[in-house]
């Protein structure tokens, strides 16, 4: 994958073809609230990346995708439940566009590996945008359209577009993790080289 290729080309996505450009005002209202879920990967990274974007309210970690009602964590880990690990975001429309979020979710992981997202592997760690709404569907369907004609990952993107049913937030020590476990393993040989790209990539987005 290229990075900068991919950047460029959804900036160009976005102002081309996309929504109107994002209105810049101080004032939220619940009319501009939107709610966004992803999953790419675990959720502790996921998480840490989206809570820093202006204009995201609210970031949680949870399950969504599959059969099980009220999954747990230990169930989620068998890769058996169907379910995927996923970030539920709320964020404010006047300050930041879907496309704009989805923007970060494709230059933040690998959309092109199916079931795996590095050393995370299981149909849990899948790539998937669930919309909640046709226009969010559309605008999903279009960009990886766009991102596959356009060559601009080396292999196929295999993220499923599927309609939003259920979440299941996530067990409380899940949320915020990376904030509450900085120096964890995990945190520091996974989430802060992600981290560290992503704030480099997206500084104009980032709250002050």
């Amino acid at each position: 994958m290229k990075k900068f290729t991919l950047i460029l080309f959804i900036f160009t996505f976005i102002n081309g073809f996309g929504q109107a450009a994002v209105t810049k005002n101080n004032t939220m209202t619940d009319s501009t609230f939107e709610t966004a879920t992803f999953a790419n990967g675990c959720f502790w990274c996921t998480e840490a990346v989206f809570q820093l974007l202006n204009g995201v309210e609210s970031v949680t970690s949870g399950y969504t995708g599959g059969i099980l009602k009220n999954p747990s964590y230990r169930e989620i880990t068998t890769g058996r439940t169907g379910h995927a690990e996923a970030i539920q975001i709320k964020f404010d429309s006047s300050k930041i566009s879907f496309q704009e979020i989805l923007e970060v979710f494709f230059s933040t992981h690998d959309p092109t590996t199916l079931n795996r997202q590095g050393y995370d592997i299981g149909t849990q760690y899948r790539s998937a945008i669930f919309y909640h709404n046709l226009e969010q569907k559309e605008i999903a369907e279009n960009l990886v359209e766009a991102l596959t004609n356009a060559k601009v990952f080396d292999k196929l993107i295999v993220t499923e577009v599927t309609k939003f049913d259920i979440f299941y937030k996530a067990e409380e020590y899940h949320q915020n993790y990376y904030n509450n476990n900085k120096t964890q393993g995990y945190c520091v040989a996974v989430i802060n080289p992600k981290l560290e790209k992503f704030l480099k990539q997206f500084k104009s987005k980032l709250k002050q």
